[in-house]
């Protein structure tokens, strides 16, 4: 078992849970001690993409760890809560309501690289503890601001299924989240839904909160679904009882991903049966021509070998796999 399965986390179930889930399932399985891990902490508030990586896989969980995301998110207009979530005590009103053509004009202040602290709330480990442990206990915390990308965001309209561009005019369709218009004839939002494609380290829930203020307003996120993490989709991903059901003797191939599976934006280099075999006992291999970079070696059987940066004619290992 060294490989992916990426479960499409329901609401509720946290990423530590749904990591004990799956070697449940291994046990029950016959299986026996399998080593799991996954690659990207999702909220219990949050559903969606959930890469958990078996055996082998497991060292490529830091790279998923790094790995950009994308988010569909619902803004509700009107209240800001302490964590900036459905669960929070409101701590903020108001009565503004933004236009469509409000939220579009602004997107592009959140879009590249930008400045967000992150809620409260969070796992940010402030003096050696979590700061939503502080702010549990009551205490006012003071988060700092941190660099971060958005490398792509955009309308997504309840019900449409498409995305529009950032700038993007309202649909002929009423959407469920107008309200009625003002003396100017323009919807209202009482809420709105956006796509996002982030950088680590990017808090979706104050990225809400920045858009709801810039357009004059307060708001927090009542729908968060991760569709993408690193090179992993919607797609690919299974319910938590197709899971359970391979506990119950399911075959393998219905919910497992190979090792290279969360390889693919690595270019794959071709080893010669000399090469793998310093490669695996982590010896520098010379005399390629190689272009320099990072790529994924394998051997004459297609097996990953190990992850190898390539540098002037040498091949080094980054990661072994031992398959």
């Amino acid at each position: 078992m060294n490989g992916w399965i990426i479960m499409d986390k329901p609401v509720g179930l946290g990423s530590t849970q749904a990591v004990a889930a799956v070697k449940r399932v291994c046990r029950e399985a016959g299986l026996g001690k399998v080593k799991v891990g996954h690659g990207g902490t999702l909220d219990p508030l949050a559903s969606g993409v959930l890469p958990i990586a078996l055996g082998e896989a497991t060292k490529l969980c830091g790279r998923m760890l790094d790995a950009s995301k994308v988010y569909d998110f619902t803004i509700a207009f009107g209240t800001e809560t302490a964590g900036l979530d459905a669960e929070g005590d409101v701590v903020a009103t108001s009565d503004v309501r933004p236009r469509l053509s409000e939220v579009a004009a602004i997107l592009p202040r959140f879009t590249g690289p930008i400045e967000q602290v992150p809620p409260a709330y969070s796992a940010i480990k402030i003096d050696g503890e979590r700061a939503y442990d502080r702010a549990r206990a009551g205490e006012t915390v003071e988060m700092k601001a941190r660099a971060v990308t958005i490398h792509a965001l955009g309308i997504r309209h309840p019900g449409e299924g498409r995305d529009l561009a950032v700038g993007g005019s309202n649909s002929e369709r009423r959407d469920p989240g107008l309200r009625r218009g003002d003396a100017e004839g323009a919807e209202r939002l009482d809420s709105i839904t956006l796509t996002a494609h982030v950088s680590k380290g990017t808090y979706i829930r104050s990225l809400a909160r920045d858009i709801a203020r810039a357009v004059g307003t307060v708001g927090h996120v009542t729908m968060l679904r991760r569709t993408k993490a690193g090179p992993f989709a919607l797609d690919q991903a299974i319910s938590l009882d197709k899971l359970n059901a391979f506990g119950q003797g399911a075959a393998q191939s219905e919910i497992f991903l190979p090792l290279e599976a969360g390889l693919v934006d690595i270019p794959a280099l071709d080893l010669s049966p000399e090469a793998a075999g310093a490669i695996r006992q982590g010896r520098v291999w010379t005399g390629g021509s190689t272009q320099d970079g990072l790529y994924w070696g394998r051997d004459a059987d297609d097996r990953p070998v190990a992850l190898i940066e390539a540098l002037a004619g040498t091949l080094k290992v980054v990661r072994g796999f031992n398959l």
